[in-house]
């Protein structure tokens, strides 16, 4: 097989396109939904592992005084990851609604 016929295998497959909004059925919006939830899921629990780490990494710096400066800038690093994180599972809980309310409003519901 030449390079052109091998088959890709990533991790990420974003090149997905969405179909058109008059082409979207409700198993499509509802499949949109849950894919929104369940990634706005997953930031809720990135967000609480980073808060947690830093967390740990502060009773570290307080527990070790030789290595505390190491220990602040890693406590620092997780605080940023957990605000992060916390943004796009609130970003992805905005896009579920969003998404919701198109399906609702696309095929007649209230």
């Amino acid at each position: 097989m030449s390079d052109e016929e091998k088959p890709r295998h990533h991790f990420f497959h974003h090149n997905k396109e969405e179909k058109p909004a008059e082409e979207m059925t409700s198993e499509d919006y509802e499949k949109q939904t849950k894919h929104h939830k369940h990634l706005g899921q997953l930031g809720g629990l990135g967000a609480i592992a980073a808060g947690a780490y830093a967390l740990h990494e502060k009773h570290q710096a307080k527990k070790d005084p030789e290595n505390a400066h190491s220990h602040r800038i890693r406590e620092e690093i997780a605080a940023v990851a957990a605000v992060g994180a916390g943004g796009f599972a609130f970003h992805e809980h905005h896009q579920k609604k969003e998404s919701k309310k198109e399906g609702e409003s696309a095929h007649g519901k209230h």
